[in-house]
C-alpha cells in the first residue's frame, strides 16, 4: 500500500473517532443537563438550582375531582384527568415561607396537590398552565399533572421556586 494512502486511511479514521468521540460527549452533557422524569423531590429552604425542575406527561382517566375528593378548593377547581397515582411526590425537610410550584405545558394541563394541611386544585395559574403558590408545611406532597381532556397526554415541565 502506498505510504500517501496509507496516511490518507490514518487521518480519515482519527477523524472519524474524533467525531464519534465528540458526539457522545455532546450526547452525555444533554442528558445530564436535562431534568428527570416523573422524578420524586426532597427539598429544605435555599434549595438549589432554583428554580428546581422534573418533566412528565400530564392526562389519565380519573376526574380530577375524584382524586382530590371534592370539586373545587380555595386555589381553584379539580378538573380535568390524571392518573390514579402520582405523578410526584415532594418532600419538604422545613417548613417554607413561600414556595411556587407551576406547570409549563403547550397544552391546557392541571394540577392537583394533596399534603400536610388538605388538597389544593389549579387549572388557568398563567394562561393554560396550572400552579400553586404560598406557604408550604414540611412533609410529603402527592402531585398529579393531569390534562383537561381525558385520555390526552402531553408532556411538561413542572418548577419549583423559592423566587417571588
Amino acid at each position: 500500500m502506498p505510504k500517501k494512502a496509507l496516511n490518507r486511511g490514518i487521518r480519515l479514521s482519527f477523524m472519524i473517532v474524533t467525531l464519534f468521540i465528540t458526539s457522545m460527549i455532546s450526547a452525555i452533557a444533554d442528558a445530564q443537563e436535562a431534568p428527570p422524569i416523573f422524578g420524586d423531590i426532597t427539598i429544605n429552604q435555599k434549595f438549589s438550582p432554583d428554580p428546581l425542575t422534573v418533566r412528565g406527561m400530564s392526562g389519565g382517566s380519573v376526574p380530577g375531582k375524584k382524586v382530590a375528593g371534592r370539586a373545587e378548593t380555595a386555589t381553584g377547581p379539580c378538573t380535568g384527568f390524571v392518573d390514579q397515582a402520582p405523578d410526584h411526590k415532594l418532600q419538604l425537610t422545613s417548613k417554607f415561607d413561600y414556595l411556587k410550584l407551576q406547570v409549563e405545558s403547550p397544552e391546557d394541563t392541571i394540577i392537583i396537590i394533596k399534603g400536610p394541611g388538605g388538597t389544593w386544585c389549579n387549572d388557568d395559574f398563567q394562561g393554560k398552565n396550572p400552579g400553586i403558590v404560598g406557604e408550604w408545611l414540611k412533609g410529603t406532597y402527592q402531585i398529579w399533572v393531569g390534562s383537561y381532556k381525558k385520555g390526552k397526554y402531553f408532556p411538561y415541565t413542572l418548577k419549583i421556586t423559592e423566587v417571588k
